[in-house]
């Protein structure tokens, strides 16, 4: 108790054109309130308002919600005036709103749970400790799933516009967004340009191309499929046509685009050091994402810890003297499917011989089974071990060795 006396308790509501910060002392008794602009200009108005409240010997803590979004920016400032920063999980002061018979909400009253919770669960918060290399990287990650969705979507509607103009366009090539099929598409958007185009000219087209890959035979498959589905030729053919075009444009510009992005997050990931990659199942991007959810690992002191943080860690629910074990629905959703996505790939085999990628896994999966686990649980057993192996792998920057199966597991 004496030394809560010596501290004042900052609560930071966060958004992203201003922020609210109300103080409250260690009777959650409220001191004072400030707004401010979310502009590094703006941060020491915060800091001369706290000092107000301070005392001789008395200690400002600072409690922030998201600190990797909105709150970044303050984060850093607060850490670079060497002050005290915990990071709130917004469940926790959402929690304390709802806990009141009235339920308010305001930007005064958000920032004031976020200072309780700051008050009651001081050594249960993390240090908000935000790292520029990590968050580089994170937001090097989002980009590419943004732009690898919008591929998908734009693949999508290249397909939907080939089915009018060509009924047989999948049998044309293996890929339709391959490299040798945009340009045939970008050149010949609907069999109308096909007319009076010969074989001969068609296979030296394809021939260039390809590499001397396609020539003769694809040529002449795809002009007799072309006769074979008949007039496709409508109206306006030519604006539809254009769309075509336009599709093709913008595919080859988002290959273009995640050829460039890879390249920087392969660099990243070469200076951290890590070496996830010579893990089954694990490639750069994989790497990445998994470094970009984790951040820096020595935030996690055991296995035990980012296994809670991904919510494969089971929970205890009990009452009366019973409880039971229950899946965690709780922790980290993104990197818990990034854990769940590796183990699946553990247990891979080889297309020729059949054998599996990771003997080791792939055995420790059939003795999970073999002793009345179910094919999901073995799975989870597979994750919760691949996070000792990936919190080792962090922490050491080793190189992953499969280990030997054991005899009792081989049998």
């Amino acid at each position: 108790m004496e030394q809560r006396e010596k501290m004042i308790y900052v609560g930071v509501d966060l958004h992203k054109q201003h922020h609210t910060a109300v103080i409250v002392d260690c009777w959650n008794n409220k001191l004072g309130e400030i707004q401010f602009d979310n502009k590094p200009t703006s941060f020491p108005a915060l800091l001369k308002e706290v000092k107000k409240h301070l005392k001789k010997g008395m200690t400002a803590v600072y409690g922030l919600e998201d600190v990797g979004g909105y709150g970044r920016a303050l984060a850093v400032y607060l850490n670079e005036c060497a002050c005290w920063v915990k990071e709130v999980n917004p469940i926790l002061s959402n929690a304390r709103r709802k806990s009141h018979v009235t339920v308010q909400k305001s930007d005064s009253w958000d920032a004031e749970c976020v200072a309780r919770v700051l008050r009651d669960e001081l050594k249960n918060l993390p240090d908000a400790k935000p790292i520029d290399l990590y968050w580089a990287l994170s937001q090097l990650v989002t980009q590419r799933k943004w732009i690898v969705k919008n591929q998908t979507g734009l693949n999508q509607k290249l397909h939907q516009q080939l089915s009018y103009h060509y009924p047989s366009y999948k049998k044309f090539f293996s890929q339709v967004d391959g490299k040798t099929a945009l340009v045939f598409w970008e050149r010949y958007p609907s069999p109308c340009h096909l007319d009076g185009v010969v074989e001969s000219v068609l296979a030296s087209f394809l021939r260039e191309l390809s590499n001397f890959c396609l020539s003769t035979g694809k040529a002449a498959q795809i002009l007799s499929l072309v006769k074979e589905d008949g007039d496709t030729r409508r109206d306006y053919q030519e604006k539809r046509d254009f769309i075509v075009q336009s599709l093709v444009r913008n595919i080859r510009f988002n290959q273009e685009e995640l050829t460039r992005i890879e390249e920087e997050i392969r660099s990243l990931i070469k200076g951290l050091g890590f070496q996830l990659e010579t893990m089954t199942g694990i490639d750069v991007i994989t790497a990445a994402e998994l470094v970009a959810e984790i951040g820096d690992i020595h935030r996690f002191a055991t296995p035990d810890k980012l296994a809670r943080f991904a919510g494969i860690a089971p929970t205890f629910v009990g009452s009366g003297g019973k409880g039971r074990y229950y899946k965690s629905k709780q922790g980290n959703r993104v990197l818990h499917e990034l854990f769940k996505s590796l183990a699946i790939r553990q247990l891979a085999v080889t297309r020729g011989k059949r054998e599996p990628r990771n003997p080791y896994f792939y055995s420790y999966y059939e003795q999970k089974v073999a002793v009345g686990k179910t094919k999901k649980q073995a799975v989870v057993c597979i994750m919760r071990k691949l996070v000792n192996v990936i919190h080792y792998l962090m922490r050491t920057k080793a190189a992953y060795v499969i280990p030997p199966v054991p005899e009792k597991e081989a049998g």
